[in-house]
């Protein structure tokens, strides 16, 4: 990227936010910090009326605005493709509100870029996996939480919970939302345990905004989401499972925590990162006949636990037998 260039693009940036850090810029560019302070100083000279504070950031004066901005037709093609993940990953209200956003954006494009936004819309396509709910036909309350955190608003939630297949009245403070494959999930402190829990949205029944302020200075979601990990217990678990039946496991085996697979010959060594060995014991019985586990032993004994129960409803008897390490 030429300099022009650069410097045009540092001043979009400073548009987009409140405070820009100038290692923000530096990093987004991969120039040194010097050069950073070195193109500041430019636009300043330009007349860009910069507000910069040592240790703060760099600002525009309040009020002060480019004309539209023309989009590359790079950028206008990514913002297609995110109108299809919107659309499929998202609720219908913040799939309306972005295809409004993307109204406005497609109106200041060129005329060629428009047309090439139209040849290609029908070869961008985002499938659901028929398998799992879908998204838009449930109530996903994304931007009624996203507007309790701007305005700290305390939310009233009534919640199902999985692990006692109970419903429960809780006052929380969201901290923010994720997505896992097509799951979102929230984060917040919840005022009942006292403590910040993970909640599955699809699994509240309700959601409203109370008029309480939550007080607390709860920590920025990527800070939390990766003590979050270390505080859940995670096991390692490696499995062999014959060639013949490898594809069938499509796509269960990431939900299950899937990380890497080495090729033994007729078999395909498996291994995964799983919070919940109980989980995955229960998927394992789908193809147990057609896999063997490597380890840990305590999904092993888990195994042979769910088996023996099985067998015993069965009016039989069942051992089991831990694979050879060859």
């Amino acid at each position: 990227m030429n300099r022009l260039d650069r410097l045009t693009a540092i001043l979009i940036q400073l548009q987009s936010k409140r405070v820009i850090k100038a290692q923000e810029i530096a990093e987004r560019f991969e120039i040194s910090l010097r050069t950073v302070y070195r193109d500041i100083r430019t636009l300043e000279e330009a007349g860009v009326p910069i507000i910069g504070e040592a240790g703060i950031g760099y600002s525009l004066m309040e009020g002060y605005r480019l004309p539209p901005v023309m989009f590359t037709q790079e950028e206008a093609t990514a913002f297609l493709a995110a109108e299809k993940l919107v659309e499929k990953l998202t609720d219908n209200f913040t799939s309306t509100s972005y295809q409004s956003a993307m109204y406005k954006i497609k109106a200041v494009l060129k005329h060629s870029e428009k047309h090439y936004l139209e040849d290609i819309a029908s070869s961008i396509a985002v499938l659901e996996n028929p398998y799992l709910p879908k998204i838009n036909d449930q109530t996903v309350y994304l931007q009624k939480i996203l507007h309790s955190i701007a305005e700290k608003k305390v939310l009233r939630m009534h919640y199902f919970a999985n692990h006692n297949q109970a419903n429960t009245e809780r006052l929380i403070e969201p901290l923010g939302i994720f997505l896992i494959a097509t799951t979102w999930h929230l984060v917040a402190y919840c005022q009942l345990r006292a403590d910040y829990r993970d909640f599955r949205i699809d699994r509240i029944n309700s959601l409203e905004e109370t008029t309480l302020c939550f007080q607390k200075e709860h920590p920025p979601l990527q800070e939390y989401l990766p003590k979050m990990r270390q505080q859940t217990p995670v096991h390692t678990v490696v499995i062999r499972v014959k060639k013949t039946i490898v594809r069938y496991l499509g796509d269960q085996k990431y939900y299950n925590g899937f990380v890497s697979q080495r090729d033994l010959g007729e078999e395909v060594e498996m291994t995964f990162i799983t919070a919940s060995l109980y989980g995955f014991a229960r998927w394992f019985l789908y193809f147990a006949n057609e896999a063997s586990i490597d380890g840990p032993v305590a999904l092993q004994t888990l195994i042979q636990t769910m088996l023996e129960e099985i067998i015993a409803k069965q009016g039989g008897s069942c051992s089991w037998h831990k694979p050879s390490d060859g």
